[in-house]
């Protein structure tokens, strides 16, 4: 992979990711620039996907459980030719459309409408477990926000994939530290986490969610671990590229006025 190329690219789906905010005084663009250079990476050669194969059995599976953090995920799949950025552009977060403003099944490339949180995971561990089962090869990428992981579903999951060697199940933290009513560490603390998911019988990788060939190298362990599910643990920045959302709670709910949004475009050049 071109680390210039998936600079610009990323550059593109938070310029879009902003651009469906402001245009529909819609929310959480703080948590979909977060992911944005991770998305990147996956659908660049990462995965077995394309809008070609989207029924083949055989394809690798994306599920984003953050799923009010759709602007990026559909950013990505429009710019990989899943559907139009302008379909996209004038159907987001409008009545009648199906470019809902929480991730949506009935878009070509997604598997897993999602919203309420603490369900992705679970639903990925019974995906992977049905192609072991199978006996397919695909593998099963899994996106949860780091504040999402205070549902305790996610830690039935977490031993229910461990128990089951599920090898080609991948999960992603979105480690951006700060959750709907404030910071993790001050709503419900996880670390340390790597060593949580170390004693449930993880393969655990922790990286920089924002340096390219971090992200690639995770992904290449992840690929050659054998008998263990794997988490990725992201060390994020909410609203990353725009320099007044970096670190603000407040970008979890609002949507940039005018000045703000023109401030964002150009910091996103």
């Amino acid at each position: 992979m071109n680390i210039n190329n998936l600079n610009e690219l990323a550059k593109k789906i938070r310029r879009l990711s902003v651009t469906m905010a402001y245009n529909t005084n819609t929310s959480h663009t703080g948590g979909a620039l977060s992911i944005a250079d991770i998305l990147v990476v996956l659908y660049s050669g990462v995965m077995n996907i394309s809008p070609e194969i989207t029924e083949d059995p055989n394809r690798d599976r994306f599920v984003l459980s953050k799923g009010h953090c759709c602007a990026s995920l559909y950013s990505v799949l429009a710019l990989k030719g899943f559907f139009e950025v302008e379909q996209m552009m004038k159907g987001y977060g409008r009545d009648g459309s199906q470019f809902f403003t929480h991730v949506s099944h009935k878009l070509n490339g997604i598997e897993l409408s999602t919203g309420s949180l603490g369900h992705g995971l679970s639903v990925s561990a019974g995906m992977a477990l049905g192609a072991k089962s199978q006996n397919i090869s695909y593998n099963v990428y899994c996106l949860v926000g780091d504040g999402e992981l205070d549902e305790g579903s996610n830690w039935e999951a977490i031993m229910f994939a461990a128990h089951h060697k599920l090898d080609n199940l991948c999960l992603i933290v979105d480690k951006n530290k700060i959750q709907a009513l404030g910071n993790t560490k001050d709503v419900l603390s996880l670390d340390p986490l790597d060593d949580k998911f170390k004693a449930f019988q993880w393969n655990v990788i922790s990286i920089d969610g924002h340096n390219f060939e971090s992200i690639i190298n995770a992904f290449e362990k992840f690929k050659n671990t054998t008998e263990k599910p794997t988490v990725i643990i992201c060390s994020t920045i909410k609203g990353k590229g725009v320099s007044y959302m970096e670190n603000s709670l407040k970008w979890h709910y609002s949507a940039p006025n005018e000045e703000l949004f023109n401030q964002a475009l150009e910091e996103l050049k």
